[in-house]
């Protein structure tokens, strides 16, 4: 159980960084700061959340989660809609309004995954009330 916790803990710090990171990109976009066109700032990304997805994998087959349980797979299908709104916050939105819009709106499917990981529900926040 100990390669569990230290996986589980890896997780949770991968997905502070996306949060974070995606946070910071989201504010450069609507800035329109030249930060973006930075190759680390393009890369960093893509490390982070292949990170997070494999970490993610690890937890669900130590955990022999298959068939996927409902929360799960309600985090799975959050985790599609936070990167098409994210696409748009931080690269399609053709205004500043736009791309702070999607990021709000990100944020808040990030907060939906994070309440369903806690709550092992798919009701996310609203399952403990």
């Amino acid at each position: 159980m100990e390669s569990y916790t230290v996986v589980k803990h890896l997780h949770i710090t991968a997905a502070c960084l996306s949060l974070a990171f995606f946070i910071w990109r989201a504010f450069w976009s609507v800035n329109g700061s030249s930060m973006l066109k930075a190759r680390w700032v393009r890369i960093a990304p893509h490390i982070i959340d292949t990170a997070l997805l494999a970490l993610g994998v690890a937890l669900a087959v130590m955990l022999n989660f298959w068939p996927l349980p409902g929360w799960l797979t309600a985090k799975i299908v959050a985790l599609v809609v936070y990167i098409v709104l994210g696409t748009v916050a931080i690269k399609r939105g053709a205004t500043p309004a736009i791309r702070a819009a999607f990021a709000v709106a990100a944020v808040a499917v990030f907060a939906y995954i994070l309440g369903a990981a806690l709550q092992h529900s798919a009701l996310s926040w609203l399952a403990g009330v």
